[in-house]
């Protein structure tokens, strides 16, 4: 396995390529898992030297990074629970001559919730003959059949795509468009779709197609519904993967939300007791709240109730005001928001029934 260094410059040499501190990288995508960082500053001034800091990437890393990133795959997959099959996907892994990188499995078998399912989600990669999810699919099928799985292959090659949802609070979409353009978020937004305006420049200087769908003030079930299908228009003509709703105040219907199972991540606010409708942090400081949190959680018809993948909070007390509050909740929404997104591109989250299994 490749790794980076830092050093001094007067410690370089050996064939290796150097980088500057102001030339380091910020975010390496989904290959960073290959890198290690080794660093002493300590040591380096016992040793008399000025710890520059320098990247030093191995030759062999820089030159096969591009190649096993085409070829790195993962591999999710859920079914009861039964004796064998770690043994079964690993051995058949093996078998084809792929490489295991990560392997991440869990068996809901306790408590009067437990659904009986066995859940796994192996990181590998596999040889240029098999390095393409149809190929990959075939050889899993025997297995698939054998255990009664539900198999997922998906090529981490492939960017995924995501639509972004948005009314009149733009926190939660400046923050994820920001990750997206720092590298921050493997994917690709081809377009924001929103209910107003505001946010069209936004959209704009980030290069990315502003689509203003309006819903006025109360708008009849079928006026929605006609809106929806413009959204559902879209998203199959962008191919889109993910849709997120970040802080689009729109009631979706059963249809939409059907259609999106799955595939549509939601953001609001954790407080109990639950404060709904306007000025949700102004209703928490009247009351005195003494936590603010937020959830992310996947679409369902059930408001607001879909299978939770990722939560947060933070301690607040009597000496903020309702501004503060507001301010507060913001960041844990893009906080909470962002990590949901980055699991479920990274295909690290199964649901299980009405809760979600997440390999971090």
């Amino acid at each position: 396995m490749g790794c980076f260094r830092i050093k001094s410059r007067r410690s370089s040499g050996g064939g290796q390529a150097l980088l500057a501190d102001d030339q380091l990288p910020t975010s390496f995508g989904p290959a960073s898992d290959q890198l290690q960082t080794r660093f002493s500053a300590s040591g380096l001034f016992r040793l008399g030297l000025r710890p520059v800091l320098l990247l030093v990437f191995h030759r062999r890393s820089l030159q096969s990074l591009a190649m096993q990133i085409d070829h790195q795959f993962v591999l999710t997959l859920s079914c009861q629970d039964s004796k064998g099959i770690v043994h079964a996907v690993s051995g058949l892994l093996y078998q084809a001559g792929c490489n295991i990188i990560d392997s991440q499995q869990f068996g809901d078998l306790e408590g009067n919730d437990a659904t009986g399912l066995f859940f796994m989600r192996v990181h590998f990669a596999a040889p240029p003959q098999l390095a393409d999810v149809a190929t990959l699919a075939r050889m899993f099928e025997h297995t698939k059949q054998q255990f009664g799985m539900k198999v997922h292959l998906h090529a981490l090659a492939v960017r995924p795509r995501v639509l972004l949802m948005v009314s009149q609070h733009g926190h939660c979409l400046n923050d994820l468009l920001y990750r997206w353009k720092s590298g921050q978020l493997a994917v690709d937004i081809p377009a924001i779709v929103s209910n107003h305006r505001t946010f069209e420049g936004l959209a704009a200087s980030y290069g990315i197609a502003f689509h203003h769908l309006p819903l006025v003030g109360g708008s009849s079930a079928e006026t929605k519904r006609t809106q929806e299908e413009q959204v559902e228009a879209l998203i199959a003509k962008e191919s889109v993967n993910l849709v997120v709703l970040a802080r689009y105040m729109q009631i979706l219907s059963a249809e939409f939300c059907q259609a999106l199972a799955g595939r549509a991540i939601n953001i609001h606010h954790s407080f109990l007791p639950s404060f709904k409708g306007a000025r949700p942090y102004y209703q928490a400081h009247a009351r005195g709240v003494k936590l603010i949190g937020a959830t992310a959680h996947y679409v369902t018809a059930d408001l607001d109730e879909g299978p939770i993948v990722e939560q947060d909070v933070q301690r607040v007390d009597h000496s903020l005001s309702a501004e503060d509050f507001t301010a507060v909740g913001r960041d844990i929404e893009c906080m909470v928001l962002a990590r949901a997104v980055r699991w479920h591109v990274e295909h690290r989250v199964l649901i299980n029934g009405h809760k979600c299994v997440v390999f971090t």
